[in-house]
């Protein structure tokens, strides 16, 4: 999985949907940089119910402390447990060994709310301008 073949939400969080319907969810370099070293993160347990864009859990950086947002709704099958000793993957590797979730997606079709990678771009790029 590379971050061209995830899907974003506006609020920082992308998702990369496998061949079997469940979403890997994490948030993008973009966002990792920009709330600078993590120190803690709070999410979800397997088998919360999320829905799209509703809070997921929370983020706690030096800098900031943010809330977290699904990009898709669904079931939460697995929880990446290892953030809890080690948050700072989250800044080192936001989209491998950073992931926070994996959820089975109740619609599919909730993937096209989200940005490509360039349309993602193209949004931070006029946020920052404003």
């Amino acid at each position: 999985m590379t971050p061209d073949q995830c899907k974003y939400s506006s609020e920082h969080e992308w998702v990369y949907l496998d061949d079997d319907g469940v979403g890997l969810v994490g948030i993008s370099q973009h966002a990792a940089d920009s709330l600078g070293d993590v120190v803690f993160v709070d999410l979800p347990i397997v088998g919360d119910s999320m829905t799209q864009f509703g809070k997921m859990g929370e983020i706690e950086s030096v800098k900031a402390f943010s809330e977290l947002f699904s990009p898709v709704g669904g079931e939460v099958v697995e929880v990446n447990n290892i953030l809890n000793d080690a948050p700072d993957l989250v800044n080192e590797s936001p989209y491998e060994k950073g992931w926070m979730i994996k959820i089975k997606l109740n619609d599919a079709s909730e993937l096209d709310n989200l940005m490509t990678m360039s349309e993602y771009d193209n949004f931070v790029i006029q946020s920052e301008g404003n």
